[in-house]
C-alpha cells in the first residue's frame, strides 16, 4: 500500500529522521573512537621501540605498560564494533520505516526493535569508551609517578 497522499509522505520522512540524527551522532563518536584507538596504538609501537632497545632485566616496567595500553586498546576496539552495529541499525531502522509505510505496516515491531538494538550498542560503546579513559588517565599517572622517581622528585 503507498502513501495516499503528501502528508503521508511527510510523515513517513520525519520518522526516518531519528533515526538519521543518531547516526550523526555515532559517526561523531566513531571519528573520536578511531582517533582514540590510533593514539593508543601508536604509543603502543613507541612502547614497543623502547622495550626491544632495553636489556631483558629492565623490560618489566615497560611490559606493565604495554599490558595496560593493550587493554586499553581493547576497550576502544570493542566501542568501535558496537558503534558499527549501531550504526548498521539506524540506517535499517530509517529503511525498515519507509519499507514498512510503504508495505501497510507489515514490519510490525521490526523497526522499533532496530532503533532499540542501536540506542543499546551506543549505550555499550560509550561504557566502553569510559573505561577506556579511566583507564588511559591510571596510565598517564603511573608513567608520571615511574618520571618522577627517575627524576628524583617523587
Amino acid at each position: 500500500m503507498f502513501p495516499d497522499g503528501p502528508l503521508d509522505h511527510y510523515r513517513i520522512l520525519g520518522s526516518m529522521l531519528a533515526p538519521a540524527l543518531l547516526m550523526a551522532a555515532t559517526g561523531s563518536l566513531l571519528i573520536s573512537a578511531n582517533n582514540r584507538l590510533a593514539r593508543v596504538v601508536d604509543r603502543l609501537r613507541s612502547l614497543l621501540g623502547q622495550w626491544e632497545a632495553l636489556p631483558a632485566p629492565q623490560r618489566t616496567v615497560l611490559e606493565v605498560q604495554i599490558r595496560r595500553h593493550r587493554a586499553r586498546a581493547t576497550h576502544v576496539l570493542r566501542a568501535c564494533v558496537l558503534l558499527y552495529a549501531s550504526l548498521g541499525c539506524f540506517v535499517g531502522t530509517s529503511l525498515a520505516l519507509a519499507v514498512d509505510a510503504f508495505s501497510g505496516f507489515a514490519l510490525g515491531l521490526a523497526p522499533t526493535l532496530l532503533a532499540v538494538a542501536g540506542v543499546l550498542s551506543m549505550l555499550l560503546a560509550s561504557l566502553f569508551l569510559g573505561l577506556e579513559v579511566v583507564m588511559a588517565v591510571r596510565n598517564f599517572d603511573a608513567e608520571l609517578d615511574l618520571e618522577m622517581s627517575r627524576r628524583g622528585g617523587g
